[in-house]
């Protein structure tokens, strides 16, 4: 159990640093872009809208795989324990009946 744990630190601690890099670098991108531009706004505007938009894709969807990580594993476990109460007490009822 506590090795599962650990497990689930490290992925998320590589995760969350894998978006933080990538956010960081496309913020660096997007700078050295809009710096390049010499003041061209109607480009500028385009290249700062993908580059939020590159950012908040990315941010989200690594926030809704753990979310959905997260509940998964917690539901695995629930019927797990059911699972075992259930062979440890055969005559109790349970949650379906």
């Amino acid at each position: 159990m506590g090795q599962d744990t650990d497990l689930e630190k490290i992925r998320a601690r590589y995760g969350l640093l894998a978006v933080v890099g990538s956010n960081l670098a496309i913020t660096a991108v997007a700078i050295f872009g809009v710096w390049q531009l010499n003041g061209d706004r109607a480009v500028i505007v385009g290249v700062l809208t993908s580059a939020f938009t590159a950012m908040a894709g990315l941010t989200t969807a690594y926030l809704g795989i753990k979310a959905v990580s997260n509940t998964a594993q917690s539901m695995s476990k629930d019927a797990g324990h059911q699972q075992d109460a259930a062979r440890l007490n055969p005559t109790a009822p349970t949650p379906d009946n």
